[in-house]
C-alpha cells in the first residue's frame, strides 16, 4: 500500500485528486499559500488542483452588483441568467409555478447554477425531478460525504459486521491512491481477514 503523500506544492493535480484528504487539510493548504479557504470541500478541491497545475489562483466568477437585478419580469421562456442568485423575485415564480411549498433546496440551487442558458420552463420540470427523486430515495449523496456514501454501501455488503470495522476499512480505503468507493477487498484491512489470508499463504 502506498503511503498518502503530503500534501504540498510538490504534488500534481492528479497525484491530488488520487488521495483523500480532509477539509480541514484543504484549507491550510489554501491558507499557506495565499488562496481563498471559503467554500466547500469540492470547490476547494477545484481552487487547489488547478493551483498545483497553474501555480495561480482561480479566477473569481464576476458577481452581480446590489440593486442591479439582471432580470425583470421572469417567465417560463426567460433563459436562467448567468451567477444566479436565489432572490425573492425568482421565490415568488416559483411558487406561483409549483406552489407554496416551493423551496430553494441545495440540489435545485446547484441545478440552476449549473445550468444557466437554460429556460426557467426546464429548471421548473428539474425541479419537480428532483422532487420526485427525493420521495423515492434516489438522491445522489455529494462527494464530499464520501464517508457516509462507503460506510452505508459497507454496511449493506456486511450485515453482521460493526461500526469500528467498517471505520477500519474507510481508514485503509482512503489510504490507497483512487477512488474512495467501498469494494469487498477492502476487508483485508481488519485483522481476522488478515489472519485468515496469512494462514492461506502458508
Amino acid at each position: 500500500m502506498s503511503e498518502r503523500p503530503n500534501l504540498d506544492k510538490s504534488l500534481d493535480s492528479a497525484a491530488f485528486r488520487s488521495y483523500y484528504y480532509l477539509k480541514e487539510e484543504l484549507v491550510a493548504f489554501c491558507r499557506q499559500n495565499g488562496l481563498p479557504v471559503s467554500g466547500g470541500k469540492l470547490e476547494l478541491t477545484e481552487r487547489i488542483a488547478h493551483f498545483l497545475d497553474t501555480g495561480r489562483a482561480l479566477a473569481p466568477s464576476a458577481k452581480s452588483r446590489p440593486g442591479k437585478a439582471r432580470v425583470g419580469v421572469i417567465t417560463e421562456d426567460m433563459a436562467i441568467e448567468p451567477d444566479f442568485v436565489c432572490s425573492e423575485k425568482h421565490r415568488a415564480f416559483f411558487k406561483e409555478k409549483l406552489g407554496k411549498s416551493f423551496t430553494f433546496n441545495v440540489a435545485f440551487q446547484k441545478w440552476l447554477k449549473a445550468n444557466t442558458g437554460k429556460t426557467y420552463r426546464e429548471a421548473v420540470a428539474a425541479y419537480e425531478k428532483l422532487q420526485a427523486e427525493k420521495k423515492k430515495g434516489k438522491t445522489t449523496i455529494d462527494r464530499q460525504f464520501e464517508y457516509n456514501t462507503y460506510i452505508r454501501d459497507f454496511f449493506a455488503d456486511n450485515a453482521g459486521k460493526t461500526l469500528k470495522e467498517a471505520i477500519a476499512c474507510w481508514k485503509y480505503k482512503k489510504g490507497l491512491p483512487g477512488h474512495n468507493r467501498y469494494e469487498r477487498a477492502d476487508l483485508r484491512a481488519l485483522p481476522d481477514r488478515q489472519e485468515t489470508e496469512n494462514r492461506e499463504e502458508r
